[in-house]
């Protein structure tokens, strides 16, 4: 957008801005990419961000907080995966992990728990061991620590009625 006189590439950026942010909260980093993909002038950039964060539309750590609490009651992801996905999106690590922090240990037991339930109600006819695997892989992919899976995982599988599980002489990491 370099052709377009200042004044002209300042309102387009703007425009683009309020259009992004009109859909969802956006990151610093998120406007910043997609200005650029567009073509801005990082000057213009740095100008309409600065003024933007000024005003109170973009606060990344309320983005942070924000994306926690839905992504990890709907999408049921464990801290660590909070804080990836944040860091992706351009969040300071440190901003990141105060966030994914709110989340208390026993919230994200009870969720990952949550997950292998329902997990477990489509797994019919799946024998034990394979069962034990889908289930901590599932748990990995979502973020959820090792030694939490494999308590979650051995505990449910016990309550679903299998008789013993190869976990219980596992040792988590």
């Amino acid at each position: 957008m370099s052709e377009l006189p200042p004044e002209e590439a300042r309102r387009k950026a703007k425009e683009v801005c309020f259009d992004l942010l009109a859909a969802r909260p956006r990151t610093k980093e998120e406007l910043r990419s997609a200005l650029a993909r567009k073509g801005f002038d990082g000057e213009v950039c740095d100008e309409l961000l600065r003024k933007l964060d000024d005003a109170g539309l973009i606060d990344d750590a309320a983005f942070a907080e924000t994306w926690v609490r839905s992504r990890h009651t709907h999408q049921g992801l464990g801290r660590r995966a909070l804080v990836a996905e944040l860091r992706r999106k351009g969040v300071d690590s440190e901003v990141a992990a105060e966030a994914a922090g709110e989340i208390d240990a026993r919230a994200e037991e009870e969720r990952a728990r949550e997950l292998v339930r329902k997990k477990l109600r489509t797994m019919t006819g799946v024998d034990e061991q394979k069962a034990t695997r889908r289930l901590l892989g599932m748990l990995a992919r979502k973020g959820y620590p090792q030694g939490l899976s494999y308590g979650v995982v051995r505990e449910e599988l016990r309550n679903a009625g299998a008789e013993s599980t190869p976990l219980d002489d596992a040792t988590p990491d």
